[in-house]
């Protein structure tokens, strides 16, 4: 029965295809002159159709099933367009008319709802940022993308991972409260996460849960990360730059047919290394001196008009000459900036692979899509770091026990359904399933060394080793359709269902130096299941062309779980903690004025979390115990203006503005229970925002030659680093530039960050230790494109 059904959707529905009534659609992409633009690129969402035109613009795609498209025209140097189209239609050509990108801006096309589809149209707060944008802001992690969007703050713990908070839904432990997808691909957790940017096509943030089509883990948003794939053009490009302490950047891409129209070839490759920003005096050494190696691959098949099949790799080798640049409070951090006294100097080894294969069919009666990915990272230390952060032989944690530990290893599976592009009907749909398989076994010591009574240790050199082994898996069903119910007014309604089990064993060990290990905790395991059903509900109105008002309500969910085996005889192991729930409400209205030379989008929310998981430290293991101790309403507005009032000249301003309180918080402190009733979540500025001007001056020139002047203020807020709101970072300002000259083919850009060498704290352990943000940087970049 199966095998007939697979027969059907492989070949039946295909030959219903090729019995409808297949067209041509033809025409010229112009400038402004009439000329045509040679190269412009035509593509019809949600379809595999796509062409680029020829010298004189033209271009003709052939073989369209009848229906209703819409169609993208976009050309280096022009802002992007979409028009609607109806085939059959009348048989003239379409001429398009693009205008230079630099007089107006261009419309964005997203995949935020798992379909490409106008950013301004969507019913829910959205933030892009272009492939030129990623270069203008020079982001080359996505760290970097702080205040760029409203109400988005991310730091770095110390080890090059990231802790994401949006709208005061914030990331605390390895289950992540924002989702991170790269190519399609949830990057499952904080481990197995790739933080660094290579060859971007755009970065989509979606703010709010997104629960119904992301599933578990998205309950703040989603960040969704696009690369450029290979296409029937060759194009690529080469970089690389310079600045102080050591920084060194250098990437490079080619994407090109191997078969024209049928197989593509995409690499690309990057190289980054710096000295650290701190400096050990323990030694008098550098500190934190980073190295990175990445690369992206892909191999994309053809097969026809409908049917392409995507093999994507991604890897990352990340090494750190002194790992967690920390030192013991923020008061020493703005005491002695960048200085630190370590007298354990452990190099971090991490290495993460995702890869996945994708098959994505366009048809007439429906699309569909599968994505299998698998994910692992092996991270560890090849020496002991130290745990005290200071110069004593007091304690250091210990993790390199070979590669069957410490080594994370994910699959995911999802099926999707859609609606085809060139459906008339006034009903558009998703739906499909998703599941996963995670496989986290963690083996870490606690060495206390010659000084280890001075941290409290009974008696010197021993290691006290705490193994837990978890695994899990989850499925989920989802479904989501939009409802035209008029020309103007729209509903879209959505369903997920999650399921996931968890599995943590157990283990404990104590070893004397130079001795044998011995179990001091047999082996010992627990079970646990959730599952959460995670609705959605948006009505839009379209009060005009570019005019959208809306109206959303969503649920969020974030995971429940097992807490881990620690020292900490407070924190019994094997406790299991409840998934997290949020309520959220938002309103907004979306406008493009002045004939697209003015886009304004504003937002309100209103979030109410219930059973929120509140992590804890424990210390020195540096384990996260977590347990559900309260509840939070984290509400706030939010802006993002763009315009181009005059040729050249680029405003964005992006604002966001977060009150997130716990309303219910008692938590065990000193030995006492402590009502934190009121306390403001952490890692949550009040204030976000940017401020963005940017001009260009036109040489003229064949290669279109430019002068750029780019000046950003960014403003973070007041924020706190502990639920007792003792440890503070108060608002600050930092001060970008770049500036240079572009063409065709060329750009050379002189930048500089952090002008005014703002001190900072940029991320602090409830326990008071810190590291600050980074100095003042500067240095020059040098690009080819071809």
């Amino acid at each position: 029965m199966r095998k007939n059904l697979l027969f059907l959707c492989l070949f039946a529905i295909p030959g219903i295809v090729r019995a409808q009534q297949l067209n041509l659609f033809s025409g010229v992409v112009r400038d402004k002159n009439a000329a045509g633009i040679p190269d412009a690129t035509i593509y019809l969402l949600n379809t595999n159709f796509g062409i680029a035109a020829d010298a004189q613009g033209r271009f003709t795609i052939q073989n369209i099933p009848s229906g209703q498209y819409q169609a993208q025209f976009s050309a280096i140097g022009y802002a992007a367009i979409t028009k609607n189209i109806t085939l059959p239609g009348n048989n003239s050509e379409q001429v398009i008319d693009l205008r230079e990108a630099n007089t107006t801006l261009e419309e964005v096309i997203v995949t935020a709802q798992k379909r490409e589809e106008n950013q301004q149209r969507l019913p829910f707060s959205i933030t892009s940022v272009s492939s030129r944008q990623v270069q203008e802001y020079r982001l080359w992690n996505s760290r970097d993308m702080t205040a760029i969007v409203p109400n988005l703050y991310s730091a770095d713990p110390g080890d090059n991972r990231n802790l994401v908070s949006i709208r005061g839904i914030t990331t605390t432990s390895y289950d992540p409260a924002v989702a991170t997808y790269i190519d399609g691909v949830n990057q499952f957790g904080l481990d197995t996460y790739m933080a660094e940017l290579l060859d971007i096509e755009r970065i989509e943030v979606l703010r709010g849960p997104q629960g119904t089509l992301y599933g578990r883990n998205a309950m703040g948003g989603v960040i969704n990360i696009i690369t450029k794939k290979p296409s029937n053009e060759t194009s690529g490009f080469a970089e690389l730059s310079y600045g102080n302490y050591g920084q060194q950047r250098y990437s490079a891409g080619i994407r090109t047919p191997i078969i024209k129209n049928k197989l593509f070839l995409g690499v690309s490759g990057m190289f980054r290394k710096q000295d650290g920003f701190y400096k050990n005096v323990f030694n008098n050494t550098d500190f934190d001196r980073q190295q990175v190696t990445m690369g992206n691959y892909y191999l994309r098949y053809l097969a026809n008009d409908r049917l392409n099949i995507t093999l994507n790799v991604k890897h990352v080798a990340n090494r750190n000459n002194g790992t967690f640049p920390i030192v013991s409070s923020i008061d020493e951090a703005f005491a002695n900036p960048f200085k630190l006294n370590q007298n354990s100097l452990g190099k971090m080894i991490d290495n993460t692979v995702n890869s996945s294969l994708s098959i994505n069919y366009t048809g007439r009666a429906f699309n569909f899509s599968s994505q299998t990915a698998y994910q692992s990272n092996y991270r560890y230390y090849n020496n002991p770091v130290d745990g005290d952060f200071s110069p004593i032989d007091g304690v250091s944690i210990v993790n390199n026990y070979g590669p069957d530990w410490n080594k994370v290893k994910v699959g995911t599976q999802e099926f999707r359904f859609s609606s085809p592009a060139g459906n008339e009907s006034a009903f558009s749909w998703i739906a499909g399933a998703y599941g996963f398989y995670n496989h986290n076994p963690v083996k870490q010591g606690t060495h206390f060394g010659e000084d280890g009574e001075l941290v409290g240790a009974p008696f010197p050199n021993f290691t006290s080793i705490n193994i837990n082994t978890g695994k899990s898996y989850g499925l989920a069903f989802f479904g989501q359709g939009t409802y035209r119910v008029t020309p103007k007014f729209e509903i879209t309604a959505g369903l997920r269902y999650d399921y996931e089990h968890r599995k943590q064993d157990i283990r404990g060990e104590f070893q004397e130096d130079g001795g044998e290990a011995m179990v001091t905790l047999p082996d010992t395991s627990s079970k646990a299941s959730f599952k959460a059903f995670s609705p959605k509900m948006s009505l839009s109105y379209h009060i005009a062309e570019s005019h959208t008002a809306y109206a959303t309500y969503s649920r969020g969910f974030r995971t429940g779980g097992i807490t881990q085996l620690s020292s900490d005889p407070s924190q019994p192991p094997l406790y299991p903690y409840k998934p997290e729930y949020s309520n959220n409400f938002e309103i907004g209205i979306k406008n493009t004025f002045f004939n697209n030379r003015l886009r304004l989008n504003v937002a309100g929310f209103y979030t109410n979390v219930t059973d929120a998981q509140v992590p804890t430290l424990i210390l020195p293991e540096a384990i996260i115990i977590t347990r559900n101790a309260g509840k939070l309403v984290s509400k706030g507005a939010e802006l993002e203006l763009t315009a181009t009032p005059v040729r050249g000249l680029e405003i964005t301003y992006n604002f966001g503005y977060t009150s997130a309180k716990y309303t219910e918080l008692s938590l065990a402190m000193n030995g006492e229970q402590v009502t934190l009733k009121n306390n403001r979540q952490v890692f949550t500025p009040d204030v976000t925002s940017m401020l963005a001007l940017q001009y260009g001056y036109d040489l003229g020139g064949s290669q279109k030659w430019r002068l750029i002047a780019r000046g950003e203020w960014r403003y973070l807020g007041k924020q706190y680093f502990d639920l007792a709101n003792q440890l503070e970072q108060s608002a600050y300002s930092l001060f970008n530039v770049r500036a240079g000259i572009s063409s065709r083919h060329w750009e050379l850009f002189f930048w500089g960050r952090n002008l005014g060498d703002k001190k900072y704290v940029d991320y602090a352990y409830n326990f008071g230790a810190a590291r600050l943000g980074n100095p003042k940087t500067f240095g020059a970049s040098l690009r080819v494109n071809f």
